[in-house]
């Protein structure tokens, strides 16, 4: 185990420093974004050896799991992301528990998690995910919805609008990645002009966070870069 969190803190400082130096080569500027760790699947020693290696924010995508983690944890004063699919059945807990949610795409369930959101936290803080390749496959309201999205989730009462989430299709081509980021930053660029205070690109994955951190992203969700293969551990 000693041997194992020794391998995910060394992950973990790489890491940055690679965040680092892409964010000094593109935007002039080192820690241009955050480092989410998606730890979704993994056992919460593996989460204790991220936390001692100075991980704060983690995302899950799975609720039951989730929820045993938040309170193994609960003193360590961490940051949850929701960044899975979200049921109907399911909002109550996500917004009892969590300071993020990541993956929104239908405004009911925003509502839901609008009214379920206890009056003793801070407003929920929300992305909405956008399927900007259009993968059946794939989660996220399309294109043409999300200006009507934005102005309802942005007027809902005990959530806060922070910005916009993608999984683009995988591609290993740099010039492709670069391309699918792009037009989530600039659907967000053109919300901002549009009065809206949104601050956050959660974009960018193990595979491809360098065309990300290109394109703008503030958050990057990176789990087998940090914990390693899923099953394999």
């Amino acid at each position: 185990m000693r041997e194992r969190a020794q391998t995910i803190a060394d992950r973990l400082t790489e890491l940055h420093q690679q965040i680092d130096d892409w964010c000094e080569q593109y935007r002039e500027q080192p820690a241009c974004a955050e480092l989410l760790a998606v730890s979704k699947t993994f056992p919460v020693e593996d989460l204790r050896a991220a936390i001692a290696a100075g991980q704060r924010r983690f995302g899950e995508s799975y609720l039951d799991e989730a929820l045993e983690k938040i309170a193994e944890l609960r003193e360590e004063g961490l940051e949850w992301h929701f960044i899975g699919p979200i049921q109907s059945n399911k909002t109550r807990k996500i917004a009892e528990h969590f300071d993020w949610v990541q993956s929104v795409d239908r405004l009911k369930i925003a509502q839901r998690l609008s009214e379920q959101r206890p009056e003793h936290l801070p407003p929920l803080n929300i992305c909405l995910q956008v399927n900007t390749s259009q993968e059946a496959s794939k989660s996220g309201m399309t294109v043409s919805e999300l200006q009507a999205m934005v102005r309802e989730v942005s007027q809902l009462p005990r959530l806060r609008l922070r910005g916009l989430m993608a999984i683009p299709a995988r591609t290993a081509d740099f010039a492709e990645q670069r391309a699918a980021f792009a037009e989530l930053r600039q659907l967000q660029s053109d919300l901002i002009r549009q009065g809206y205070p949104l601050d956050t690109l959660s974009m960018g994955m193990s595979g491809d966070i360098e065309a990300a951190i290109a394109e703008g992203s503030t958050l990057v969700r990176v789990g087998t870069g940090i914990f390693g293969e899923r099953g394999k551990n």
